[in-house]
């Protein structure tokens, strides 16, 4: 690809590898470093993600019916739109899970 860096699994745009060797040239390894990301820090950590998840998929709800947003975020204290932030991310649906 023209524009593209030539060495094989690594693909960087020129640009990209142009900005990184400079800053390499300036700073050393640590200009290398990732700068934090722009907007608000995360408020709930990998803990409460991990527990999200697992609970998805790992558990069913007493009802029978499926877990939905809404249920999970009634038995973890959380907002439903933070329970469908999580499950997005990690492309869960587990009122799609097949029954057997």
């Amino acid at each position: 690809m023209e524009g593209w860096s030539k060495e094989p699994g690594f693909e960087a745009s020129c640009l990209t590898s142009g900005l990184w060797r400079h800053r390499f040239i300036a700073e050393g390894l640590d200009g290398l470093v990732d700068e934090p990301r722009p907007g608000a820090p995360r408020k709930i950590g990998d803990a409460v993600i991990e527990r999200v998840v697992r609970l998805a998929l790992e558990t069913e709800p007493k009802a029978a019916t499926p877990w939905s947003t809404r249920k999970i975020a009634a038995k973890m204290s959380l907002s439903q739109s933070t329970i469908s932030r999580i499950w997005r991310a990690f492309g869960l649906q587990p009122q799609r899970r097949s029954r057997l």
